[in-house]
């Protein structure tokens, strides 16, 4: 299957966005289509490779057909349409002072009359021949069908002050509308502004300002003060301080020199450095988080299917209303005028538009998402925004997630004939060919050359341990449940994490190394708590002692130790059974170890895990630093999501239904019909607006 991507440049209505996105679906060969209204873009699946060339061109005359006015093009780029708002303006300048030269005037009713039709046709022209062709195409149900019909209408009864006031109104609310909407792209496109356009290549001590795209992995860059690193790398050459904000939400500069890794999106801001290559930009960090961010909105919420669906049933139904509200009522009571109720049944047309709901909702989820994106952490889809918000337990993996991973031997205890330089000496050979942090933290402290040549066999034991030859004799290194394998019997009243040690079956003593806990991690979970989750567990391999000493410390509701891998996931599944099906467990691991349990999780969060594949690929939520509280940031988000979007919600169902009361009581003019919709939908957009302004 093959993801294409189209920008519909100038998409503006939402009701043309549905009609696209329903219609390219019943291609041949598209398993499915999206279009995000907020940022202009078309995601087609495509079945076959070789269809590609084929599915875009009939997309592109669908589009066409249906807006004639948008261009569809392959750069994906969040574009604010703003060419048209200066003729825009003047043409409603010229409609209005026509329109209010037209009632203050002393002249004839029929030269008013002329000034009102002038005034109605300068705004509303192009409204309805849209209507018209989308009526030959088979395409009624529209707001430009709604408007033309319900002012068309109005002329036709003897309202033309009201026809012409209704349009210029509608299209000052469109105005405003395109405006906010417009304004809300320009946020998002801020926040995914940090992707670099160059890159400075280091060729025979020659610079060349080149594409990031040109750059090869093991290729030499220079990035000067002020500018953006454009790839991921490691220093060789330079020191300075990185302004790392537009990719971890951090403000504060981070210091680094020679071998520190660097990542592409953030700022150099003092010294020249010289970085080697490490990724392909198409593999960076900076391309990773612009994909995450960019195709979060295909993954819709429960609530933005819901609108979707109501929306294709509600104007409908509204109409045969109207045209119910219209005919019958005059021929069933005496006395009654048609006009008046083809008056009312107008009124049921202009409110019937269910902008506000199809564009504020979607406008929500997406800021929601770019607002997490500006502090650190990507969301894969508005489903997991949402699913945030009914968070009721969080599962944490302890190793890299609640403490710094970031291991040191503490202490050496001998129980047979070895000394303890010769116990560190047998784990350090046996350690050797890892690089697991345990291992380094061993080869560390023992700080000598390693003679390889003494090791004769190395089999790791999943789960549990090495069992190696060194030197003739068979050790076994690894944890408690390696040694009761063996028959071997050890003591455990340490705290930390335990490498015991046998040689030839033998019990000769561990090597005890400790993990210390995040500064951040104590303060995450009195967070999450104070937001409502109920319960808090933490599952780690780790021995009986520590995980309980560290419980305890962190406040965890409950703590499983001695895990294997898959007995977390068998854990997990316990846990998920026990909570009902509307709450949601999330599962916080490093993305690495941890892919298959993230991946069960009703949501699984990736800590620090923007380096690692497994952790962009198992994870539904990936936190760009280390750090746990970030976790409490995004469920803040996505209750200040949720709350506004059903403030939305229930203000546009409030106002249209009390609208359309008053109006079949004929107690409503068209004026209150038209702020139920445009006025409705423009308040809507600005209240969606305010989850970009999310505080921490």
């Amino acid at each position: 299957m093959v993801k294409k991507e189209l920008l519909l440049e100038g998409l503006d209505c939402v009701n043309c966005a549905l009609k696209i996105e329903n219609k390219v679906k019943t291609i041949p060969g598209v398993k499915n289509a999206h279009i995000d209204f907020i940022s202009q873009k078309l995601t087609l699946e495509i079945l076959d490779f070789n269809e590609v060339n084929s599915i875009v061109k009939k997309t592109t005359s669908i589009a066409k057909s249906i807006e004639s006015n948008i261009s569809i093009r392959d750069n994906l780029k969040i574009e604010t349409n703003e060419n048209n708002n200066k003729s825009n303006i003047l043409i409603l300048g010229l409609s209005v002072i026509l329109f209010v030269s037209a009632y203050i005037l002393p002249i004839t009713s029929l030269s008013k009359n002329i000034l009102f039709l002038i005034s109605y046709l300068l705004v509303g022209t192009e409204i309805l021949l849209k209507a018209i062709k989308n009526i030959l195409k088979g395409q009624i149900f529209d707001e430009n069908f709604l408007m033309s019909i319900a002012t068309l209408g109005a002329f036709l009864i003897g309202e033309f002050p009201e026809a012409a006031a209704v349009m210029i109104f509608y299209q000052i609310g469109e105005f405003f509308q395109d405006m906010a909407v417009n304004k809300s792209r320009k946020s998002i496109k801020a926040l995914m502004d940090f992707r670099p356009d160059y890159a400075n290549l280091k060729v025979d001590n020659e610079i060349k300002k080149v594409s990031p795209e040109e750059v090869k992995v093991e290729d030499l860059i220079v990035v000067k003060p002020g500018e953006k690193i454009p790839l991921d790398g490691i220093i060789i050459e330079g020191s300075s301080s990185l302004d790392t904000s537009a990719l971890t939400g951090e403000s504060l500069p981070r210091e680094v020199k020679v071998n520190d890794e660097v990542l592409s999106g953030s700022i150099n801001q003092e010294g020249l450095l010289t970085i080697k290559v490490t990724q392909l930009f198409g593999e960076s960090t900076v391309s990773k988080i612009l994909d995450l961010v960019q195709n979060a909105s295909t993954k819709k919420a429960p609530t933005e299917n819901f609108i979707t669906k109501f929306a294709r049933y509600y104007t409908p139904v509204i109409v045969a209303i109207a045209a119910f509200l219209a005919v019958i009522p005059p021929l069933l009571i005496p006395g009654e005028s048609f006009s008046s109720w083809i008056y009312r049944a107008l009124i049921f047309l202009v409110i019937s538009c269910p902008c506000a709901l199809v564009v504020s909702i979607p406008l929500g989820f997406f800021g929601g998402i770019g607002r997490a994106s500006k502090e650190g952490i990507l969301i894969k889809g508005s489903n997991y925004l949402e699913a945030l918000y009914n968070i009721h337990t969080i599962v944490f993996d302890k190793t890299g997630t609640l403490t710094k991973g970031v291991f040191k031997v503490t202490s050496i205890e001998t129980m047979g004939n070895l000394s303890k330089d010769e116990l560190l000496e047998y784990a350090a050979l046996a350690e050797s060919y890892s690089t697991h942090p345990i291992a380094l933290s061993i080869i560390q402290a023992y700080g000598k050359e390693i003679d390889k040549s003494r090791i004769k066999q190395v089999d790791e034991i999943s789960g549990y341990g090495l069992k190696v030859i060194i030197d003739g004799n068979e050790l076994l290194l690894g944890n408690e449940k390696l040694m009761a394998k063996h028959n071997i019997k050890v003591d455990q009243d340490s705290q930390g994490t335990i490498v015991f040690i046998s040689v030839n079956g033998n019990y000769e003593g561990k090597i005890i190394i400790s993990d210390e806990i995040k500064k951040d991690s104590l303060k995450a979970i009195e967070k999450l708590k104070s937001l409502g989750i109920k319960k808090t567990v933490m599952l780690t391999g780790d021995n009986h002692t520590t995980a309980k000493t560290i419980a305890q410390e962190l406040k965890i509701d409950e703590f499983y130790s001695q895990l294997l891998p898959h007995e977390k996931l068998e854990k997990l599944e316990k846990l998920l059974k026990e909570k009902s099906p509307k709450e949601k467990l999330a599962f916080v691991g490093d993305g690495i170890n941890d892919a298959p349990v993230l991946a069960r999780a009703d949501i699984g969060i990736a800590m620090g895990g923007l380096g690692s594949d497994a952790a962009i690929e198992a994870s539904d939520i990936v936190l760009m630093t280390d750090e746990p509280s970030k976790i409490a940031t995004a469920i803040k988000i996505a209750k200040k999501t949720h709350t506004i979007i059903w403030q939305n919600i229930i203000f546009a169902l409030a106002i249209k239904a009390f609208v359309l009361i008053l109006g079949a009581l004929g107690i409503a003019t068209m004026w209150a019909a038209v702020f139920a919709d445009v006025g409705v939908t423009l308040i809507a957009i600005l209240n969606s607006i305010r989850i970009l302004k999310t505080k921490k």
